[in-house]
């Protein structure tokens, strides 16, 4: 009896400690820590690229670049918030948006360009000469997007205020000029944790 008892106890132990997954809707992000999550990237992004696009300097270069449009590369967008954002999410889905605007062309980024000469240099040993891509045919590239993702982090007892501020930029690759600088500071968060009482 005495065993069947440590059994019973056992597994009702266990089943109250397995996990739980619930599937959300598309676009539904709970806040739960406070910190930085996909509605942030989105509010973000959306903020970002439409100042980019309605730019008067953009429209300006596009317009004097005739039928070629101007070429961009995505630079390093960095993160000096005091938590861990995976920034290269935020020059993706950047990036995504502007191509598929048809203002501007992107070019691949320098860890992928690698793996592109690397497979052109295996192809000119291994492909037939009539499929083998050809060297020194890239496209240079006229601009690159940089940016960065900061925090202003205010406490006071149990409160916390963290603003983020995220910048990007766009500029010319040959002479250093800034074409273009967008920010977002619009995200602004108040968390309120427990007090401690012991």
């Amino acid at each position: 009896m005495k065993r069947v008892i440590i059994i019973a106890v056992s597994v009702l132990l266990l089943s109250s400690c397995a996990m739980t997954v619930n599937r959300v809707q598309s676009g539904y992000q709970p806040e739960l820590s406070g910190y930085w999550n996909a509605i942030d990237v989105s509010i973000v992004c959306d903020s970002l690229i439409s100042e980019c696009l309605s730019s008067s300097r953009v429209d300006q270069i596009v317009r004097q670049s005739g039928s070629r449009k101007p070429v961009v590369i995505v630079g390093r967008f960095s993160n000096q918030s005091d938590e861990h954002i995976d920034t290269e999410i935020i020059s993706t889905v950047m990036e995504s948006a502007i191509l598929n605007s048809g203002k501007l062309s992107f070019v691949a980024p320098q860890g992928l360009r690698q793996e592109l000469r690397d497979e052109r240099h295996d192809q000119l040993s291994y492909a037939s000469d009539e499929t083998a891509t050809a060297l020194g045919r890239e496209i240079g590239a006229d601009f690159m997007l940089t940016g960065s993702v900061r925090t202003i982090v205010d406490r006071a007892g149990n409160r916390t205020v963290r603003t983020y501020f995220v910048t990007a930029e766009l500029t010319n690759i040959e002479t250093n000029e800034r074409i273009w600088i967008g920010y977002n500071d619009s995200i602004t968060k108040v968390i309120t944790r427990p007090n401690n009482r012991f």
